[in-house]
């Protein structure tokens, strides 16, 4: 999608630090951070919402959990949450699929 703030992030237009990316991923800092540490694992392919995930992208959502896992485990965090928001009703605010990692910590 051409106008998604996340898929120009994911694609480097922005020069975003990442902390984490691999061919399907990318985790980098949230600008509006509601916590210490307040991260989005974001999947390079454009999804809009849980809404309109297929049982293909199964996998990629599991994906986007270990790799929130292992860039809190090089953080050394001992605690986090790891948190999706569904539909503007449920506070989605950017419709491109993306998982929240904060905690107090870091």
């Amino acid at each position: 999608m051409s106008d998604c703030i996340f898929c120009k992030i994911s694609q480097g237009q922005f020069g975003t630090s990442f902390l984490y990316e691999d061919e399907e991923i990318v985790v980098f800092r949230d600008i509006n951070p509601k916590a210490k540490t307040h991260l989005l694992i974001v999947p390079k392919k454009h999804i809009d919402s849980v809404m309109t995930l297929e049982e293909s992208d199964e996998l990629l959502m599991g994906k986007l959990v270990m790799a929130g896992k292992k860039v809190a485990a090089d953080l050394k965090l001992d605690g986090y949450k790891l948190q999706i928001h569904v539909g503007e009703s449920g506070g989605q605010e950017v419709f491109h699929v993306h998982v929240h990692l904060l905690s107090n910590q870091g």
